[in-house]
């Protein structure tokens, strides 16, 4: 649970609440929509040059199916809250995470006094800078960010996190959270870099995402599988652990992703050896060993093509974070 002078500020109830309360049977569309086609527009939710802003979920009645022309973030501060996204019931509990692309579609059950969830209403490209900062990496995170980031899609993926007893993850929410309701003086970069660190450290427990549909589980499924096993992962082996005929699965992996299998692999080995340039003083002939290459003189070629540089040279580059 979030500190008690944040929920203070997010527990009274709203006047469009005690409308209802005071016998409104539904939600005023008129407050969410620019017209009759179901998507809540983020005009009416952001002032004028906003990237993001956040809002108290609206409780006491049912929110009906709709879809967003933004990407909206969930964080359940206290109590719980019953979405239906994509048609698929999702309890959100304390201290959770719930991601919608524009395309999802979203229904809420009614919620109530001491359920208190806070929806964070942000424009696509506010991501650019954390996508970034993610670099190659290909988790299901980086994808549902760049599903969100491509024009003209209707994208529908979601992700929900169960981290409430991640305690650096609860930390930066608050952090954001404090910063958006005391209107902290720029707060706009303050809000990317906590939220670019957000996703820095979910990164780190996709083993706690839950996805949209069988498919897409399996391909949050294989990038655990090569972000554990990327010094002898094979194509074999994942087909064999997922029940996939070997060709389907390539097809699948190269439609999700825009990549086959062997080059995922390769970028989360690279991934690594890069890091381990940076950050450790290992023959880079040890560090091609350690990501998977026997032959170092292709270690060589495929880290130059990548990176554009020499491991010698790049390490000599950022020599400055050791």
């Amino acid at each position: 649970m979030v500190d008690r002078r944040i929920l203070e500020k997010l527990k009274p109830i709203t006047e469009e609440e005690k409308r209802i309360l005071s016998g409104e049977k539904a939600v005023d569309r008129q407050l969410y929509h620019n017209n009759t086609n179901g998507t809540v527009n983020a005009e009416k939710l952001l002032k004028n040059g906003k990237l993001f802003t956040i809002r108290t979920h609206t409780r006491f009645v049912r929110f009906y199916e709709h879809t967003h022309d933004y990407v909206e973030m969930i964080y359940m501060c206290s109590g719980s809250t019953t979405h239906i996204i994509n048609g698929k019931e999702i309890e959100l509990k304390t201290g959770e995470l719930l991601f919608l692309s524009q395309g999802a579609v979203q229904e809420i059950l009614p919620a109530e006094e001491n359920d208190i969830a806070v929806n964070f209403i942000i424009l696509p490209h506010f991501f650019e800078q954390s996508l970034t900062l993610l670099g190659g990496d290909r988790s299901p995170l980086s994808q549902f960010l760049i599903g969100c980031l491509r024009s003209g899609e209707n994208y529908g993926g979601y992700l929900h996190f169960k981290g409430s007893d991640i305690l650096p993850i609860q930390n930066l929410i608050e952090n954001l959270l404090w910063t958006l309701i005391y209107d902290s003086a720029n707060k706009r970069y303050l809000g990317q870099a906590t939220l670019s660190l957000l996703f820095s450290q979910l990164l780190s427990y996709t083993d706690r995402l839950s996805y949209t549909d069988s498919d897409e589980d399996n391909t949050v499924k294989l990038f655990r599988y090569i972000e554990e096993n990327y010094k002898t992962a094979t194509l074999t082996e994942a087909a064999d652990m997922f029940y996939y005929d070997i060709y389907h699965l390539s097809r699948e992996i190269k439609r999700k992703t825009g990549k086959n299998f062997t080059e995922l692999l390769q970028d989360k080995r690279l991934s690594h050896a890069a890091y381990l340039l940076k950050n450790t003083e290992l023959k880079i002939s040890d560090i091609s060993v350690s990501v998977g290459y026997e032959n170092t003189s292709y270690f060589h070629r495929i880290f130059r093509k990548q990176f554009r540089m020499s491991p010698k040279a790049y390490r000599t580059a950022n020599k400055d974070t050791f």
